[in-house]
C-alpha cells in the first residue's frame, strides 16, 4: 500500500454524527490529533460523549460549526491535513434538508480548497446516491460507476438518496474545479453499537424503498467500525481514488432480511409471522458490487 506519513492533524466533520463518531475514535486510537468539528444540531448522546472525552484526550479539539457558515468550516480546518466530511443530518431527511446538505456540502469543499493545509477530503456519501432509478432491476453490475436519477428520487420522494447524490455530485464538481484531493465513500445501510439509539433516523430515512431495494438485489449493511476504517485507509493510502462502495452483506433472501430486522429492533418491528422455520425460499440476483474496495483492502487501490 502507499501510505500516508503521518499526519499531524485530521478535521471530522461533523463529529457527532454515528460515522464520524467512530471515525474519530479510530484516528485518536491511531495517533492522530483531531478536530472535532460538531454542528449546532442540539446536543446528543455522541456530542456530550465527544466534549467528555476533549477532557482527558488532549489530542482531541471540538469546534462548533455552521455548515452555513463558511467562516466557521474554515476556523475548524486551520493546519489540517485532512478532512472527513460525514454530513449525516441526525433528525432524517425531507425536502428541505436536501438542500441544506448540499450547501454544506460545497462549502465544506470550498473552505478545503482555500486552506493550504489541506492534503485530501475524504467524503461521506452512500449507496443510496447509486442505487435508485427506473430500470436499475435490469441492471447486472450496479458499482461506482453507478448513480441514482435525480428525478426518479424526487418524484419517489427519496429524501435521502436525492441529499446523498446531489450533494456528492456538487462535491465532486467543485473538488475537480478547485483541484482538491477527494475520495467518496459510499456505504450501505449502518449499523453497529447502539445504532438504534444513536443514528434511528437517518436509519430510517435511509430504508425508505427498502422493499424495492431488497427485491431489486441492492440492499446492503456494512458495520459502522469497518465504515470508518475504509475511510482511514482511504486517507492514509496516496493511490486512493474516486468512489468506493462499502458493504459486508447483501440482503437478498428472506433469511438476511429477518436478520437485519433483528439487527435493528425495536426501531423496525418483528413481523407478526416470524418464525424460526423460513417460509420464502426466493433469492433475488445481487447487483451490487465492490470489487474497488476490495483490491484496495487486499493489495493496494484501483480507480
Amino acid at each position: 500500500m502507499n501510505q500516508e506519513k503521518p499526519m499531524s492533524c485530521c478535521c471530522v466533520l461533523d463529529a457527532s454524527t454515528y460515522v464520524g463518531f467512530w471515525i474519530l475514535k479510530k484516528l485518536l486510537a491511531r495517533g492522530y490529533s483531531v478536530r472535532a468539528a460538531i454542528r449546532k444540531n442540539g446536543e446528543s448522546m455522541l456530542e456530550e460523549k465527544i466534549r467528555n472525552m476533549q477532557a482527558t484526550e488532549e489530542r482531541l479539539v471540538v469546534y462548533d460549526v455552521d455548515v452555513l457558515d463558511y467562516q466557521s468550516i474554515l476556523v475548524s480546518l486551520n493546519n489540517c491535513n485532512a478532512v472527513f466530511c460525514c454530513l449525516d443530518n441526525p433528525e432524517g431527511y425531507d425536502e428541505m434538508e436536501v438542500d441544506l446538505e448540499v450547501r454544506g456540502a460545497i462549502n465544506v469543499v470550498e473552505a478545503c480548497a482555500r486552506t493550504e493545509s489541506i492534503d485530501k477530503i475524504v467524503f461521506s456519501s452512500s449507496l443510496t446516491a447509486a442505487i435508485w432509478r427506473d430500470n436499475i432491476g435490469t441492471q447486472k453490475d450496479v458499482d461506482e460507476k453507478s448513480w441514482s436519477d435525480l428525478d426518479f428520487c424526487l418524484k419517489k420522494k427519496l429524501w435521502h438518496a436525492l441529499a446523498k447524490t446531489q450533494s456528492e455530485k456538487a462535491a465532486w464538481g467543485l473538488a475537480m474545479d478547485r483541484m482538491v484531493n477527494m475520495v467518496s465513500v459510499n456505504p450501505g445501510l449502518i449499523v453497529g453499537p447502539s445504532v438504534t439509539q444513536h443514528n434511528p433516523r437517518p436509519t430510517m430515512s435511509f430504508l425508505k424503498g427498502a422493499a424495492q431495494m431488497y427485491e431489486n438485489g441492492v440492499l446492503a449493511y456494512v458495520d459502522v467500525e469497518f465504515v470508518a476504517d475504509v475511510h482511514i485507509r482511504v486517507f492514509e493510502d496516496t493511490s486512493a481514488c474516486g468512489r468506493y462502495f462499502c458493504f459486508n452483506q447483501i440482503v437478498n433472501t428472506e433469511e438476511e432480511a429477518l436478520k437485519l430486522v433483528e439487527i435493528l429492533s425495536p426501531l423496525i418491528p418483528m413481523p407478526p409471522r416470524y418464525e424460526k422455520e423460513m417460509q420464502g425460499s426466493e433469492v433475488y440476483e445481487e447487483r451490487l458490487r465492490n470489487n474497488k474496495l476490495n483490491k484496495l483492502v487486499d493489495a493496494g487501490s484501483a480507480c
